[in-house]
């Protein structure tokens, strides 16, 4: 992070969020502990550079910085007990080679027999299988521990319930795993090691896309879940994966090389991801994509990713349909972002609808990173896509565009779901060095609704010319790129 952006986050921070309940209230309550740091309610300014507030609006509406606030404090952080299960207690052995998954397994049995406690991964390496989390009960690996997962698929079984690429099946297990369970947490210094290479999972990658056609027609002609066996088609499984689960923590561990998408809450209510690292140069290997989820918050999170950092999702097609659930009210903040598709994605599999998105103070730091706020959709997904936020952006280069509004990702306009995005905000945002400002594009028989620019520099010249073709507004306030003021045109 260059010295500008420090310091002027040092001062919108130092600035207190006026008025509502939300600035008085920590906006997480963390294991057994109160969130005082940046991403706190009372960690963010509702100032751009300008001191105007970002997204103002009529007199009575709060702002961006205060519903997120709010959005926040809502979200309830997992209550765990104290107790301590370290794996030695149940015969782990740390010497990298040993498989460690029934001893893990009994640890997490234990803990969950007495009301939960948290299972201890101590300093050493530990092989594992797939592992799967019980109420009230927190995986932690302390400092120096990491965790070796199998890349054996043979591992992965029994089957489980999931979803790959927004349509549900039962497939290899995640490598951690919840089903319907509350209060879980995955915590630590320590580091989460998928060992996916070109050697093993990322080798399924072209016959995993080949298959999905084949899949998905099964799922259009009505098979049931039950029956849709993902070891058919090459499907590789998430990392971490709760599912259908209620107060999910995962916070400060570092998390690499995932088969597929690395962090995939599916289904969940008050989700905190806090302090984690994601590293992984893989094919698919998204950051954290949390689907059909209610009550999010992702911050001080890096991410440098094979594919889009932060991928919002609703499910897909038919199947998407069936399910009919949005991802909303996520606040996504202090996050960096390095190589990637999208920073803040929203799609392609949003058939349910995405609505209520704030994603604030980010930083994105490498012409890797090919788009900074990314929609992507087409007429075969259908849903909608309303009211995404993304202010104080620093970026000292990016790769593409600040804001990508793709309607015709995937099968383009080949469907009878026509998408709806509306309300899509892009406020004080300093960038350095981009490709390209924005890049907009729905179709003539159904436009792009309102976008909104605003308070945004581009220091250096564009190698590529903007675009904004079937949009019914796009509204340009303070808009400067390379010293010239931007206009909308007629």
């Amino acid at each position: 992070m260059n010295d500008h952006a420090t310091s002027r986050r040092q001062v919108l921070r130092a600035a207190a969020v006026l008025g509502g309940a939300a600035a008085a209230t920590p906006a997480l309550g963390g294991l057994a502990r109160a969130a005082t740091g940046p991403g706190t309610a009372t960690g963010h300014a509702a100032r751009t550079r300008s001191g105007i507030p970002p997204g103002t609006m009529s007199r009575g509406t709060l702002s961006p910085d205060r519903r997120a606030n709010r959005i926040a404090a809502r979200v309830r952080a997992p209550r765990i007990p104290r107790r301590r299960f370290p794996v030695t207690r149940y015969g782990a052995v740390a010497d990298g080679v040993t498989d460690n998954p029934a001893a893990i397994a009994a640890a997490i049995g234990a803990a969950a027999r007495t009301g939960g406690g948290v299972v201890v991964i101590p300093a050493g390496t530990w092989a594992t299988g797939p592992i799967h989390l019980r109420s009230r009960t927190e995986l932690h690996l302390e400092d120096g521990a990491v965790l070796r997962f199998s890349t054996d698929p043979a591992a992965y079984l029994p089957t489980v319930y999931s979803r790959w690429q927004g349509i549900e099946l039962m497939n290899y297990s995640p490598l951690i795993y919840a089903f319907g369970q509350t209060d879980i947490a995955i915590t630590g210094r320590g580091t989460l090691d998928g060992q996916a290479s070109t050697a093993n999972w990322w080798a399924w990658k072209a016959q995993g896309d080949a298959d999905f056609t084949v899949f998905e027609a099964t799922v259009n002609a009505g098979l049931p879940v039950a029956q849709r066996d993902g070891i058919l088609y090459h499907f590789r499984p998430a990392f971490i994966e709760p599912y259908r689960c209620e107060r999910v923590l995962i916070e400060g561990v570092t998390v690499l090389n995932s088969p597929f998408w690395h962090l995939h809450p599916t289904l969940c209510r008050d989700v905190t991801v806090r302090g984690v690292t994601v590293n992984s140069n893989g094919p698919n290997t998204d950051g954290c994509d949390p689907e059909c989820c209610d009550g999010v918050v992702i911050e001080g999170v890096s991410f440098n990713c094979g594919d889009d950092c932060i991928a919002i999702k609703s499910g897909r097609n038919t199947d998407g349909r069936r399910v009919n659930i949005p991802s909303q009210n996520i606040v996504i903040q202090d996050c960096t972002f390095a190589n990637g598709h999208g920073g803040v994605t929203v799609g392609s599999e949003m058939t349910g609808g995405v609505r209520n998105v704030y994603a604030r103070d980010l930083t994105m730091t490498s012409t890797g990173l090919q788009s900074g706020h990314r929609l992507k959709t087409n007429s075969v997904r259908g849903g909608f896509i309303e009211n995404t936020n993304v202010w104080r952006a620093t970026v000292t280069a990016i790769g593409g565009p600040l804001l990508l509004i793709d309607y015709n990702y995937g099968e383009g306009n080949t469907g009878s779901f026509p998408p709806v995005v509306n309300g899509i905000t892009l406020n004080d945002w300093d960038v350095t060095s981009a490709t390209q400002g924005w890049d907009i594009a729905g179709y003539t028989t159904d436009l792009v609704g309102t976008v909104t620019l605003r308070d945004v520099t581009i220091a250096s010249a564009l190698t590529k010319a903007n675009v904004a073709v079937n949009i019914t507004s796009l509204v340009l306030e303070d808009v400067v790129i390379d010293g010239v003021p931007q206009t909308a045109g007629p």
